[in-house]
């Protein structure tokens, strides 16, 4: 059995690598790496959290709830208290509930965004966010060690651990609906009620942001928030190509504008009233200026290297640092534990700010984005308009080139910055990064960034262009050369 952890987590195909026994093993490292006396090493924590408690939640996906129960019974045998979700959460509640709980550690049964076909664990540091790096590597050395001398997990009946109170369960969206009543002003949403249509995708955020605007005058619409495990035979991920059934709430009338969640709640993305996407990018932008400019925030900006320079551009004139980072929110985290960061995100959808966990918050940003546009008096349309006019004009597309075989990153990386071309679409190529794969920045801030991903067998490819000609052109010339290095 070979478990690694990607840039969150670990996922793998339902009934191939994820199985119960594999899943056991792995629950059985989790809980030898957390009594591990240097566990928390690196980690910067306000409280000290207990060392025999751990929190257990999972999403909707096939068996994830009965996955969650055999990762409970293995930290109860290992002396854990395990508080296990009720029911099916986002994961940034559970993060939450890792801080409510003062646990040392927490486990999601999750696949996130991926095929219906794959499920996963997401390992939770006791800071509320991603485990670090090394608590990853730390979980995979017990596991090897446990599997060489043919040891095999704790396990203890079930029914037995709630008996003697080692497994106790609880719904963790309690403490979290009552931390993001601090951080989102309801009162402005209930001063200019909005018609929004909400879709879940079939995903555990489902009923959530529902709820939270029960008593606002908001009239909200969910969509796809029934148990589906298939999810309707699409990916659970909130990106414009599996939004169809959103676009068709709005256009019937449903709302005057959308917002979408993935399987397990943790990213973002929405649509205005006129069924075109807004990405995650406009979000950011959108969040990072109204934070400033209609609260008074202040604070760095840390963006992963596929999102926008709109943000650059927007910390700029309001005199903040921007912080680039590699893909993974476990990397913006490590900002937003050390330094005062306003907000963060990644192009992918995961965007939290400040006074928040150190993770991505798709109910948290959803809620946000419907308060800045009760705030703004307009349109969401008009609003994206007036962004783009303001910061802009951006235009950003991904694509991703499926891999028959491994590739090496530090091969590529070093190809690619050995061989840069002079210019792209008429524009000077004027910076080379190589925070995460190869990124070329052009003298009018568009820019072309080429990487593996860290979580699927793709190479991806994503522009960011001023002019969709641009954009076009960048396209182009990363696929030819993306094409020969796969």
């Amino acid at each position: 059995m070979t478990i690694h952890f990607g840039t969150d987590g670990w996922r793998a195909v339902i009934s191939d690598t994820f199985t119960f026994p594999n899943l056991r093993m792995l629950a059985q490292a989790i809980a030898d790496a957390a009594a591990a006396d240097h566990w928390n090493n690196g980690a910067p924590l306000k409280n000290q959290p207990d060392a025999h408690k751990m929190v257990v939640g999972f999403d909707t996906r096939f068996l994830s709830d009965r996955y969650a129960q055999e990762v409970a019974r293995v930290l109860a045998a290992n002396n854990y208290t395990v508080y296990l979700a009720q029911a099916d959460a986002p994961t940034p509640a559970i993060s939450w509930a890792v801080i409510a709980q003062q646990a040392v550690a927490g486990v999601m049964i999750t696949a996130s965004h991926n095929a219906p076909r794959y499920n996963g664990v997401k390992l939770k540091s006791a800071y509320g966010g991603s485990a670090l790096p090394e608590q990853c590597r730390r979980v995979e050395v017990y596991l090897n060690d446990n599997e060489e001398q043919a040891r095999g997990p704790n396990q203890m009946d079930f029914e037995h651990a709630r008996q003697e109170g080692l497994i106790q369960r609880f719904n963790p969206i309690l403490s979290y609906a009552e931390q993001l009543r601090k951080l989102i002003n309801l009162d402005v949403i209930a001063e200019h009620p909005q018609r929004v249509v909400v879709d879940s995708m079939y995903g555990a955020g489902r009923g959530i942001i529902r709820a939270m605007l029960q008593g606002t005058g908001c009239e909200v619409s969910e969509i796809r928030g029934e148990m589906n495990p298939g999810f309707g035979g699409v990916h659970p991920e909130p990106i414009a190509r599996y939004l169809g059934a959103l676009a068709g709430a709005i256009s019937m009338g449903m709302g005057s504008f959308g917002l979408a969640t993935d399987g397990d709640a943790d990213r973002i993305g929405a649509m205005d009233e006129r069924g075109n996407f807004v990405d995650p990018h406009k979000i950011m932008a959108l969040a990072f200026r109204y934070l400033v400019e209609k609260r008074g925030w202040t604070g760095a900006a840390v963006r992963t290297v596929s999102t926008t320079r709109m943000i650059d551009r927007l910390a700029e004139r309001y005199g903040q640092a921007v912080h680039e980072t590699p893909v993974g929110f476990n990397h913006i985290a490590d900002y937003m534990l050390k330094e005062d960061v306003l907000i963060g995100g990644e192009e992918s959808g995961g965007i939290s700010f400040k006074g928040h966990i150190p993770e991505g918050d798709g109910i948290l940003m959803g809620l946000l984005l419907l308060e800045i546009v009760a705030d703004s008096g307009v349109t969401l349309h008009e609003l994206v308009e007036d962004l783009l006019a303001d910061v802009g004009p951006a235009f950003y597309e991904r694509k991703d080139l499926r891999l028959t075989h491994p590739i090496a990153k530090a091969a590529m990386t070093e190809r690619l910055v050995s061989d840069v071309p002079a210019s792209i679409g008429g524009e000077s190529v004027c910076e080379v990064r190589t925070v995460d794969g190869v990124k070329y920045i052009l003298t009018d801030d568009s820019w072309l960034l080429i990487r593996p991903s860290g979580t699927e067998p793709v190479l991806r490819v994503y522009t960011e262009g001023r002019s969709q000609s641009m954009t076009k052109a960048l396209m182009s010339y990363g696929e030819q050369i993306a094409a020969s290095v796969v």
